[in-house]
């Protein structure tokens, strides 16, 4: 599928804008028959890889303020996928833990991030999108973007951190 041309260069700046709103969009309505947002899976995501992290470290992985974290937190707790239990070590820090149904919500999400990956990079091949990858990794290293954390979380609203509906 051909795009129209318009008038005036484009940049790839621009393009990477285009292409980051619309998958983010895209990402989202995957996330609708879970009654999911983005940041919630983020969050679950993170916390398969950081079994036990405090709600301080992972609010500083994400780059959150750690209040907006709370409703997060807060939303994946009351759906059963998020347990909070107290510190061995520190009475006064939760440390966050995936319960046997969050597992199972993660391998989900897991399958749909690869389809959407897949949905989005349709018509390259599997050297083009290595080589995508590895350029646009490259991109996200130079301008100081924490790894697979998305930019989003620095400004994530409080009312956003509510459970859909």
């Amino acid at each position: 599928m051909s795009r129209p041309q318009t008038s005036g260069p484009s940049s790839i700046a621009f393009l990477l804008t285009q292409i980051g709103a619309q998958a983010a969009s895209q990402f989202a309505a995957r996330l609708i028959p879970l009654d999911f947002l983005p940041q919630h899976a983020g969050v679950l995501r993170m916390l398969g890889q950081s079994e036990g992290i405090s709600q301080q470290e992972l609010a500083a992985r994400l780059e959150m303020h750690a209040s907006r974290l709370v409703g997060v937190v807060d939303t994946l707790e009351k759906r059963g996928l998020v347990a909070r239990q107290s510190s061995a070590t520190d009475r006064r820090v939760y440390a966050l833990h995936l319960t046997e149904a969050g597992r199972g919500t993660l391998k989900q999400l897991g399958t749909i991030a690869r389809e959407h990956d897949a949905a989005i990079c349709d018509g390259l091949s599997a050297q083009e999108r290595a080589q995508l990858f590895h350029l646009l990794e490259r991109v996200a290293e130079r301008l100081g973007l924490a790894h697979a954390v998305h930019p989003g979380y620095r400004t994530l609203e409080q009312r956003e951190d509510s459970q859909p509906s």
